[in-house]
């Protein structure tokens, strides 16, 4: 067995089912670059407030270069029995340099090491979620915009409502995944925190300068408190937590595309490169993609409670029970990653079926409170007007009719105040465009969110030097 870095306070060799119990190798050597980026400024630091020499410092950087190299050419070979990414890297560099490899530890700890390491990585990763998120947004506006004249049936209960523009659904989709990335942009700002320097839980008697690591990798702040910092996994949380709204969001929107796709609904269909077939029906095409996106939701919520859970109980500070996070972290970041970039191509690849929509509201009456409005505007107060239409409907019914199909005689067998003009309230567009108030499903209403959508799409592109 390899002998431990810590092993100098103990009189016998780990036992192999503990040592196999506890390393955490197999999944943490995904922080390899973010372990050695934080290492470099570390060493850089320590040369430069003179704790180990410059020569020192320059020798370290130039052993953890040549690792990052190996690893990212896949030349690197991985040591189960050195338990972690950090023993691990650290055992390759004094391989490679000799004993001054152990200066690399002076004034920090694994504790604060990892914690760095996490930050570093989950950083990037909120940085490429809040990208994939603006490609979302815009693919629903790009939709929204292509069938800005679409009506639909509107639904409450999955029973049809009123009509609404395909787009203005489309837009509340916009409004759930721009809420997500002010999250994420939340996050973001929680994670950019240094907590280097925090040592084991009390932070170090050498003159460190936690500023200028700070600084080399980008953090923002510094941690305040040594014990927190080294224990603190609320960002974690946070993150795991606006995860999974996202895919609470996501799993609505896929629950709509799978019924859309259903014969039974038949609004839209999707392409066949985001589809799948039956090994026993050939006629099958299945949207498995926004079903295994619906299902995966289940283990993005498992995560989030999973954290929780091994947060609940621990003392101050630093527990090994935290081995436990980074699983479903990464877990969590790869699964919305590729949740969020497939959603995209679905939505991109949506082709609307607007003779099918137009057909569907059609039914269920779909115009009655609207000529519930219309005697409203007449006199009758809106209770009485709603059971007047309540008696029109039941009687559309009985025959076998329409709202609009329905002669103006007998519509004022159940109310006088209705008279020829009624029969504008009843057509699907007028439904639509008089729904004007700020936030309506009205043409310009929805050509307005578009193009404010539009509009914070362009600065946020401004701002983070993307390409549209």
């Amino acid at each position: 067995m390899a002998k431990k870095p810590w092993g100098g306070r103990f009189g016998a060799e780990t036992n192999k089912l503990v040592e196999e119990f506890t390393a955490s190798i197999a999944f943490d050597k995904r922080l390899a670059p973010y372990d050695i980026r934080g290492s470099i400024a570390h060493a850089r630091m320590l040369g430069k407030t003179g704790i180990i020499s410059q020569e020192e410092a320059e020798l370290i950087i130039r052993g953890l270069q040549e690792i990052a190299r190996e690893i990212e050419e896949g030349r690197f070979e991985w040591r189960p029995e050195l338990e972690d990414v950090h023993m691990n890297i650290e055992a390759a560099l004094r391989e490679k340099i000799g004993p001054v490899a152990g200066k690399l530890h002076t004034a920090r700890s694994r504790n604060d090491q990892v914690a760095t390491d996490v930050r570093l990585f989950l950083r990037d990763v909120t940085e490429e979620a809040l990208a994939r998120f603006r490609k979302l947004r815009k693919a629903l506006v790009e939709k929204a915009r292509e069938n800005l004249s679409v009506i639909m049936p509107g639904f409450t209960h999955l029973q049809h409502a009123q009509p609404v523009l395909f787009a203005h659904h489309l837009m509340a989709y916009y409004e759930m995944f721009r809420r997500d990335t002010q999250r994420f942009r939340a996050v973001r700002k929680e994670i950019n925190v240094c907590p280097l320097g925090s040592a084991a839980l009390a932070g170090t008697p050498f003159p460190i300068d936690r500023e200028m690591v700070a600084s080399e990798l980008g953090f923002e702040a510094v941690s305040r408190n040594s014990m927190d910092a080294v224990s603190d996994r609320d960002f974690m949380l946070s993150f795991l937590a606006a995860a999974a709204t996202t895919f609470a969001h996501l799993s609505r929107l896929m629950e709509e595309i799978i019924l859309w796709m259903s014969p039974e609904f038949s609004f839209i269909d999707l392409p066949d490169e985001l589809c799948t077939g039956s090994s026993i029906m050939p006629q099958k095409k299945n949207p498995d993609v926004a079903e295994l996106i619906r299902g995966k939701t289940g283990r993005v919520f498992g995560n989030l409670l999973t954290l929780l859970t091994v947060l609940k109980g621990l003392p101050l500070t630093y527990n090994r029970d935290l081995q436990e996070d980074k699983e479903p972290l990464f877990d969590t970041c790869d699964t919305l990653l590729a949740a969020l970039e497939l959603t995209t191509l679905l939505v991109e690849g949506i082709r609307v079926k607007a003779e099918r929509l137009r057909a569907a509201c059609e039914e269920g009456h779909l115009t009655a409170t609207d000529l519930a409005d219309y005697l409203v505007l007449k006199g009758l107060p809106f209770r009485d007007a709603h059971h007047v239409v309540g008696r029109i409907v039941a009687y559309c019914e009985e025959k076998g009719r329409r709202l609009w199909e329905l002669s103006l005689e007998e519509l004022r067998q159940f109310s006088p105040l209705i008279e020829e003009d009624v029969f504008e309230w009843l057509t699907l567009e007028g439904s639509v465009s008089r729904r004007k108030v700020k936030g309506g499903t009205a043409p310009e209403r929805v050509e307005e969110a578009i193009l404010e959508a539009e509009r914070e799409l362009s600065l946020e592109g401004e701002e983070g030097g993307e390409d549209d």
